[in-house]
């Protein structure tokens, strides 16, 4: 009588003609569904998954590109980035050098310790000059930040007839540094209920705040009353 082959536990992890099955096992839900065959089958079915499929995860490789730098295209184009050949060439003392590639026109330049900078692109060849691109730059920052012009805002300090000596110096302060930024100061001084029968407390405030004020700035319109205000403004010299 022939011996029937007993089945293999696949719980856990089993090693079959060179092929680890785990739980995981992309084969373990179709063993499953081979569960009714017979030995011989399912054990034909493993051998010929092994030999068409990898059994171990193979890390994908990685392909690295090395970065080039990008051309700035706000600013002018220096030296490698002229991607533009050839060039006229214009000296660092403003003479004509003509028409040259632009490997021998970034040779010139470094001979000399300086850039090759592209200042007319739109042409045919693009015009480029040998200079001291750093100092170009900071010079061309310096003209762009004079020709801004500040806009004059109006601040506002506001004080009481009764306002204390050093709140009064806090306020002067912040005026002060209104002042110093270039920026007008309106000083007004609030009278509530029965502080209006006393106007002239608010005034000696408002001399008081004033010739503190005169130092630094100009006064622009005479302290004048507008119902229950008083106000001045100074400008900045």
């Amino acid at each position: 009588m022939t011996e029937t082959p007993q089945q293999p536990e696949l719980a856990g992890s089993t090693e079959i003609v060179g092929l680890e099955l785990t739980p995981l096992s992309p084969f373990a839900d179709t063993l499953v569904s081979l569960k009714g065959l017979d030995v011989s089958a399912w054990f034909a079915f493993l051998q010929s998954a092994a030999k068409g499929a990898e059994c171990h995860r193979v890390k994908p490789s990685v392909r690295r590109y090395e970065r080039v730098p990008a051309i700035d295209r706000v600013q002018a184009r220096i030296n490698e980035q002229i991607r533009i050949s050839p060039v006229r060439v214009i000296s660092s003392t403003g003479a004509q050098l003509g028409v040259m590639p632009t490997i021998e026109a970034v040779r010139l330049a470094r001979d000399e310790g300086y850039d090759l900078v592209e200042v007319a692109p739109q042409a045919r060849p693009p015009v480029c000059r040998i200079m001291d691109y750093g100092k170009y730059k900071y010079e061309k920052g310096k003209k762009s930040a004079k020709g801004k012009s500040h806009q004059t805002k109006l601040k506002e300090i506001r004080v009481r007839p009764k306002t204390g000596q050093h709140d009064i110096d806090f306020k002067v302060k912040q005026a002060v540094t209104f002042l110093q930024h270039k920026d007008k100061v309106q000083v007004t001084v609030l009278f509530r209920g029965r502080e209006l029968a006393h106007v002239e407390e608010g005034r000696k405030v408002m001399n008081q705040i004033l010739s503190q004020l005169t130092e630094i700035g100009k006064i622009e319109s005479q302290p004048s009353t507008q119902a229950k205000r008083m106000m001045c403004t100074v400008a900045p010299r």
